[in-house]
């Protein structure tokens, strides 16, 4: 049995959406840990395994998982059949690829330095680019039409790469596709059962 540490409206939010997606809900046991929160609350929880104390974490038997992007392949590489990650030979699976490690290597630096007030810096830019070069890039990606990231189904990639602007809907492109692309991945189900996860019920049903 795999075990999901999560803490709601985190990080492990988009897993959790991830596990509805995959219809491995039966297959995962969800355990509530507390985590620092940048406005002062929360405590470091002992029963986290994370080395930061941080979410998420996924643990299948002795081994531990960390980190969104690599839960995330771990996970649609297990359940293939899931049809969330393409596979190795998959003509999809190198822009899949791509895009969680743009997520993780550039959307989520750039963004966290645009709300530190840091992101001007020219060593940054130089190694990360800025909002408006991710803004530009989704508006590229989806200037054919396309439904989600690499076309007509979600992917893991999705549900990763949408997830900032779940809490901060004022800092999306202005592109109407991103946007309506955003919506898309927003009234899914599965984020309609993350929040009622985390609106009390734990309970993974």
């Amino acid at each position: 049995m795999l075990t999901l540490y999560h803490a709601p409206r985190s990080r492990a939010s988009r897993i959790l959406a991830l596990v509805h997606e995959m219809d491995i809900r039966d297959r995962i046991t969800l355990h509530h840990v507390e985590i620092p929160r940048i406005d002062g609350s929360g405590t470091p929880d002992a029963t986290n395994p994370h080395p930061d104390r941080k979410v998420p974490a996924l643990r299948d038997g002795d081994t531990l998982i960390i980190e969104t992007i690599a839960i995330a392949l771990y996970l649609t590489d297990m359940f293939p059949e899931a049809g969330l990650g393409p596979v190795v030979g998959d003509p999809q699976r190198g822009p899949y690829l791509a895009w969680l490690a743009y997520y993780a290597g550039v959307m989520e630096p750039v963004y966290n330095a645009q709300v530190a007030g840091v992101g001007d810096h020219p060593v940054f830019r130089a190694s990360f680019r800025g909002v408006a070069e991710v803004e530009q890039r989704l508006t590229d990606a989806f200037a054919d039409g396309r439904s989600y990231l690499l076309g007509d189904s979600l992917s893991a990639a999705d549900l990763i790469v949408q997830s900032p602007y779940m809490w901060f809907p004022d800092g999306a492109p202005a592109d109407a596709r991103v946007k309506a692309w955003i919506d898309r991945v927003a009234a899914r189900p599965s984020y309609a059962w993350v929040a009622e996860m985390e609106a009390g019920s734990m309970a993974v049903a």
